[in-house]
């Protein structure tokens, strides 16, 4: 029997919330399994990859349990790979406030979509940015480049003190396998490595990301795909990143 997942609250205090979007175990049969994931400030809203078509009507359901899509500012992408971004018509259809955030790199592409004029696009500098939501609060975009993406953001939220790491910690399962959150590390790593060797562009990548997320207090990363990571986990995964000596172009070197 299939299984579909409710959305699950990451972090509540006050008026903020990150929130995980569910899931439907039925999507495998039509692509990769996706996460995607809002966050609410007030009566504000922010989506962070909010996916491909067809996973549209289940992540609009999930969303309007929380905040009102006529209140999303904005919507975040990591990249511009189709289960990221294949929903941005129909989203845009129903959230006339947001402005669409990706790099630089990809705004000329996403038109190729069928979008119209008018879309509020903000390109990201490939240094990144913060992204302001409301007076008292702004979402961090920290670069992550060639992770996989030439032009790969992900994003830190400051006050739940999340890191959405798009694509960075994805995890491919056998149907039936999936589960939210990463309880035996040992054993996700075989689920996660064989992406991470061949989509990473270069261990030189993973250096400079390293650097970029030094200082930051986390304490959840959230992938775009597999399961997340919290408390010891969260350093588990980086220093797992950080062993990788070789991936993508250094291996076929």
């Amino acid at each position: 029997m299939t299984k579909v997942h409710k959305p699950y609250v990451l972090f509540e205090e006050k008026d903020h919330k990150f929130v995980w979007l569910g899931l439907d175990e039925s999507e495998y049969e039509k692509g990769v399994l996706t996460n995607q994931y809002l966050i609410v400030h007030g009566d504000k809203g922010v989506l962070l990859d909010p996916g491909g078509y067809f996973v549209f009507e289940r992540v609009y359901e999930n969303v309007k349990e929380f905040v009102n899509p006529n209140n999303i500012v904005a919507i975040l992408y990591s990249h511009q790979d189709p289960d990221v971004v294949g929903s941005l018509n129909l989203w845009l259809d129903m959230t006339p406030e947001a402005k669409i955030y990706v790099s630089a790199l990809w705004e000329r592409f996403l038109p190729h979509l069928g979008t119209v004029g008018g879309i509020k696009f903000v390109d990201l500098p490939d240094q990144g940015m913060d992204i302001k939501v409301t007076e008292d609060f702004s979402v961090k975009a920290i670069p992550a480049h060639f992770m996989h993406s030439p032009g790969n953001f992900h994003y830190y939220d400051p006050i739940a003190k999340i890191y959405f790491s798009g694509d960075l910690g994805a995890a491919m399962y056998p149907e039936g396998k999936w589960y939210l959150f990463v309880e035996d590390f040992e054993e996700h790593k075989k689920f996660m490595e064989p992406f991470h060797r061949r989509y990473i562009a270069t261990r030189r990548a993973i250096d400079v990301w390293l650097k970029k997320i030094k200082g930051l207090e986390i304490n959840i990363i959230a992938p775009q795909h597999g399961s997340i990571f919290q408390g010891e986990n969260v350093k588990k995964f980086i220093e797992w990143i950080n062993s990788l000596d070789k991936v993508g172009i250094d291996l076929m070197e």
